[in-house]
C-alpha cells in the first residue's frame, strides 16, 4: 500500500511542478540554515574524550585571602604550585597529572631547518595514560622522570614529520632551547575539542607539539603562556619567572573511576583546605567543587553564546518556512478536492486519503531535505572561512546528515497533517455534484 502512495504522491507533485518546487524551496532553505548552525552547536558541544571524560575530574580549592580582589563563591580555576604539587604527590585518585602550557624553541639538527617556536605543555607522567592519548612510537614518562626532572621528551606527529620526515624517533635528541633533550615518544594525530584540559590557552583547534616534564620545564626556564590570577603581594611572573605562592597558574585533573572515590577526594580536598587553614596558608573555610569534563566546559560556558543564538534563530526561520509549506500544501490539497471525493467514492476511506496525502507531503521534505543538505555543506564551507577558532570543525558528520533527513520529512510530515486533514473533510457527494 505504502508503494501505492508513493507512486499517487509522485504522479501528484509532477501536476503542479511551480508549487512543488516552492515547497521543496520553502523546506530546504529552513533546513540548510538551521543544519548549518545545529551542526556548529553539535561540533562546540561535543565530548572531547568520549567513554573517558565521565572519570576525569578538575578539583578546585580556594587559597585566596577574604580580601583579595578575586571575589566570588566559586574558588580559581586554577592551583598555586604548592598546592598543585602537594595534590599531585597525594596520590589520592586513580591518576593524577598537573601542567601549564608554554612555548619552546626547537633547534633542528638539520642544516636545512631553521630554529623554529611550538606550542609546549609541561606536565607530569599520568597525562598520557589518564587522557589516552595515542602513541606512533614508544610512550610517556613515568614518576621517576618527573622527580628527577630527567630531560626527555614527548612529541607530536606533525613535529615528528617536520623533523624526521616520519620516521621513528624515539632515542634521538632534540635540542629545545639551550639543552638536549631524549624523545621518548611520539604521538599520533590527536587534538581533542573543545580543549578542554586547559582552556587558557586555546578553547578550540588548539594542539601542543611538544610535552615536557613540569619540573624539567621549570628547571630548563621554558616560558609558560596562559593566565595567572593572584592576589595579596603576588605578582604574575614575566616570560621564564614563574608566579608568586600567591598565584594560581596551573591546571590540575585527576582520575576516579567509581562515584565512592569521587566523594572521598572530595571529602579529602575539605580536609586539605582544613589543613592549610590550620597552617596559616588558607583564611577562607574550605572551599572546593569537583567537576568532570563535560561538567567543567559547561561551568566555563565553552560554547560561544552567539553559536547558541545563531541556532535559536535559524529554527525560528524554519519555522516560518514550515508554516508557509502549510498554506501551500493546504492551496495544493484543496485544488484536489474532486480527485480526492472521486476517490472517497469509489471506496476508498478518509483514513486511505489522509495517508496518501501524508505521503505526498513527506515526499516535499525528502525533497527539500537532501536540496537542504546542498546548502547546509554551503554553509559550513562559508563558516570554515570565518577567522574564528573553532571555524575548521565545522563538518557535517553522519549522524547529523541522518538528523538533516530525518528532520525534513518529520517537519514536512507535521506541516501537511493539517492541509491532509482538511481536505479529507469535503464532502464527496457536494463536490462531485457542483463539479
Amino acid at each position: 500500500m505504502f508503494r501505492y502512495y508513493l507512486d499517487l504522491g509522485l504522479r501528484s507533485l509532477t501536476h503542479n511542478k511551480v508549487l512543488t518546487m516552492l515547497m521543496v524551496l520553502a523546506i530546504a532553505v529552513g533546513i540548510g540554515a538551521s543544519m548549518t548552525t545545529l551542526t556548529v552547536l553539535h561540533v562546540l558541544s561535543g565530548d572531547p574524550l568520549p567513554g573517558r571524560s565521565g572519570s576525569l575530574y578538575y578539583p578546585q580549592i580556594d587559597p585566596r585571602d577574604p580580601t583579595g580582589t578575586l571575589s566570588g563563591k566559586e574558588p580559581p580555576t586554577q592551583v598555586t604550585l604548592i598546592d598543585g604539587l602537594n595534590l599531585l604527590r597525594a596520590k589520592r585518585a586513580n591518576r593524577q597529572a598537573l601542567m601549564r602550557g608554554g612555548a619552546v624553541a626547537v633547534m633542528p639538527s638539520s642544516t636545512g631547518l631553521d630554529p623554529f617556536i611550538v606550542e609546549a605543555r609541561y606536565t607530569t607522567a599520568d597525562f598520557f595514560p589518564m587522557f589516552d592519548t595515542p602513541f606512533l612510537f614508544g610512550g610517556g614518562w613515568n614518576s621517576v622522570d618527573d622527580e628527577a626532572k630527567a630531560r626527555v621528551v614527548v612529541i607530536a606527529r606533525k613535529l615528528n614529520d617536520r623533523l624526521f620526515a616520519g620516521a621513528n624517533s624515539v632515542g634521538r635528541v632534540l635540542r629545545i632551547g639551550k639543552k638536549d633533550f631524549r624523545i621518548v615518544g611520539v604521538l599520533n594525530d590527536w587534538s581533542p575539542n573543545p580543549h578542554f584540559y586547559d582552556l587558557n590557552t586555546g578553547d578550540y583547534n588548539y594542539a601542543e607539539q611538544a610535552f615536557v616534564p613540569l619540573l624539567t620545564a621549570f628547571d630548563s626556564g621554558f616560558s609558560i603562556d596562559g593566565s595567572n590570577d593572584c592576589w595579596g603581594n603576588g605578582t604574575g611572573g614575566v616570560g621564564t619567572t614563574l608566579p608568586s605562592e600567591t598565584c594560581v597558574w596551573l591546571q590540575f585533573w585527576i582520575e576516579l573511576d567509581s562515584p565512592q572515590k569521587v566523594a572521598d577526594y572530595r571529602n579529602f580536598l575539605v580536609n586539605y583546605s582544613e589543613q592549610q587553614r590550620a597552617l596559616g596558608r588558607f583564611e577562607r573555610a574550605p572551599n572546593v567543587r569537583l567537576r568532570n569534563v563535560m561538567q567543567w566546559l559547561d561551568y566555563n560556558q565553552v560554547v560561544p553564546d552567539d553559536v547558541r543564538l545563531q541556532t535559536g534563530l535559524a529554527f525560528g526561520f524554519l519555522m516560518v518556512c514550515l508554516v508557509n509549506t502549510v498554506g501551500l500544501l493546504l492551496a495544493k490539497f484543496l485544488r484536489r478536492a474532486g480527485e480526492l471525493s472521486v476517490r472517497r467514492a469509489l471506496g476508498a476511506s478518509r483514513r486511505t486519503v489522509f495517508m496518501q496525502l501524508i505521503v505526498e507531503a513527506g515526499l516535499v521534505g525528502l525533497l527539500g531535505g537532501l536540496l537542504g543538505l546542498g546548502l547546509a555543506l554551503f554553509g559550513l564551507w562559508l563558516v570554515r572561512h570565518r577567522p574564528s577558532s573553532y571555524a575548521a570543525l565545522a563538518h557535517l558528520d553522519v549522524s547529523m546528515l541522518a538528523t538533516t533527513l530525518a528532520l525534513a520529512v518529520g517537519a514536512s510530515v507535521i506541516a501537511g497533517l493539517l492541509p491532509a486533514w482538511r481536505a479529507c473533510q469535503v464532502a464527496p457527494a457536494l463536490q462531485l455534484k457542483s463539479q
